[in-house]
């Protein structure tokens, strides 16, 4: 179905937006909550409604709300001031009230102009390749989402560290939660052989796990099972799982291999219900979820001292608090991440995941690129297919100068995480690749693109001020300017360096130079 007002096309087959025949850019979540606005014209949706239509039910900010808002009107020619189009209804929600007209594509009419082209489908790898969709959670307790999620991301992260096998991240997986899927449909677009589905219903201390492989492109069932036990032995679930999964993909496999795909990261599940907690919070990335995510780890840490993740996820909060603008005693809360970073290292040695964010974070915090890519570089050798140590090892060889090495490995990140929701973390990086390299043109366009996904987002912000003010743009470089300095107004040419760990000189004298043409104090 199509719906045009003005001068404007939104195309829903297509998932496309049009002015005058020129495509709009947008991101998804931004065409989503267009089209739910658009679908829902004529009366006043809730913030509740666009909670459940657009972010799943996740809870929020007001402000992430009012950002999508605002990205929404930007690009079909509205205002919060005018209201021509999407009116904010006091103590309600939002209207469409625009004039619209549906058409419904016919092959008939125009064949040319109305047929579909598929996406293209990506190319399968040579070996085994898999994606693990969420599990259903059949519970009866929404609440219970994050445990069903945490137990088929430790699934994923088993599966990953398997380096004969191909594995779709977490975050590109996630995307077909609570959606009825077409398996052969996730496997074109994901470009995977296999599919692994399932459902978890928790009651009281009894868990009960069921699973079925599913090879993509024929829809045949490898092996269905089902998996019950006490939370007691919920690891040894997870681990029956991995290998029923194994085992059907590649019956040779050595033991060895499976016994690597079985290590835990930590004995406790009190203090893993409290990380699983932490994390579910930690993807949501908003200020209120990370300050809620924060206490969360350290229950987990209370309970496992030498939980190595816990420790990272607590120095990611950190780490996010400073590179948004968040922390209320920077040189505290600096130390603080940088504390828990260590300790994440030093607990963490063979846990991918935690090496991934305390190498990261220390890089940011400590200011200790060498080290933190070392870490990096290590977690990728105990997990190849976990694709946040593509791209966050990527930003850090970026502030270290090897933008070509970091954009080799943002290419290989998004093509582990094709559909990620978080895309707007590796264009942001892509962008700061190509402003580093003096391409100012493709980082504005990236950097565009990632405010597309996410409107607040600081770096991408400070790199489209920069990229704009350096090729002559100056009423755009003002205009990010002015809505850098809205989201952060302590923002200075003087505090550039303690923000970003920029160490080649002439990437921090060009972003310096940039942002003083845009309008940036000294």
């Amino acid at each position: 179905m199509q719906f045009m007002f003005g001068d404007y096309l939104l195309d829903q087959p297509r998932r496309e937006l049009t002015r005058c025949g020129e495509v709009v850019a947008v991101g998804p979540q931004v065409f989503d909550l267009l089209l739910y606005l658009v679908k829902n014209r004529d009366c006043v949706v809730s913030k509740d409604d666009l909670l459940e239509a657009v972010w799943g039910g996740r809870i929020v900010s007001e402000s992430t709300i009012a950002s999508h808002i605002n990205a929404v009107r930007k690009a079909i020619g509205d205002s919060g001031e005018a209201q021509r189009l999407i009116r904010t209804v006091a103590r309600k929600g939002f209207c469409f009230v625009g004039d619209i007209s549906i058409r419904v594509p016919s092959p008939v009419e125009n064949p040319a102009a109305e047929i579909v082209e598929p996406v293209p489908a990506l190319v399968v790898p040579s070996k085994p390749s898999i994606t693990v969709l969420p599990f259903h959670n059949l519970s009866g307790d929404p609440e219970q989402d994050y445990f069903a999620d945490g137990v088929v991301e430790d699934i994923i992260t088993a599966l990953s560290r398997l380096r004969w096998l191909f594995v779709i991240a977490r975050n590109s997986s996630f995307t077909y939660k609570g959606q009825a899927v077409d398996v052969k449909e996730v496997g074109r677009a994901l470009g995977v052989r296999y599919v692994l589905e399932g459902s978890l219903r928790k009651a009281g201390d009894k868990v009960r796990i069921t699973g079925q492989l599913i090879e993509a492109a024929t829809g045949a069932h490898l092996w269905a099972e089902r998996f019950e036990g006490t939370l007691g032995n919920l690891f040894e679930l997870q681990d029956k799982i991995a290998e029923s999964v194994v085992g059907a993909i590649s019956p040779q496999l050595e033991r060895a291999e499976i016994e690597r795909a079985k290590r835990k990261p930590t004995e406790s599940l009190d203090a893993y219900d409290y990380y699983l907690r932490g994390m579910a919070r930690l993807h949501n990335g908003t200020r209120d979820a990370i300050e809620a995510a924060l206490p969360l780890f350290h229950q987990a840490i209370e309970r496992d001292p030498e939980f190595a993740s816990a420790y990272s996820g607590a120095a990611w909060c950190h780490f996010w608090r400073k590179l948004n603008g968040w922390m209320g005693n920077p040189a505290a809360e600096n130390a603080e991440g940088v504390r828990l970073a260590r300790l994440a290292v030093e607990f963490g040695r063979d846990d991918a995941v935690a090496l991934t964010r305390a190498g990261h974070a220390l890089g940011h915090l400590a200011g200790d690129l060498d080290g933190g890519i070392a870490i990096i570089d290590k977690a990728r050798l105990l997990n190849p297919n976990f694709a946040p140590a593509w791209f966050l090892g990527a930003f850090l060889r970026i502030f270290r100068g090897e933008t070509e090495q970091a954009m080799e490995d943002l290419a290989h990140a998004v093509r582990l995480s094709p559909l990620d929701p978080e895309m707007f973390r590796m264009q942001a990086g892509i962008a700061l690749a190509h402003f580093c390299a003096g391409r100012f043109d493709a980082a504005a366009a990236t950097a565009e693109k990632a405010l597309g996904n996410l409107p607040d987002l600081l770096i991408a912000l400070t790199l489209l001020a920069a990229s704009h003010a350096l090729t002559g743009r100056s009423m755009e470089a003002q205009q990010a300017m002015r809505r850098l300095r809205h989201l952060q107004p302590a923002a200075r040419l003087s505090n550039l360096k303690d923000w970003l760990p920029i160490h080649r000189s002439e990437d921090l004298l060009r972003m310096t130079e940039g942002l003083r043409l845009a309008g940036l104090p000294e």
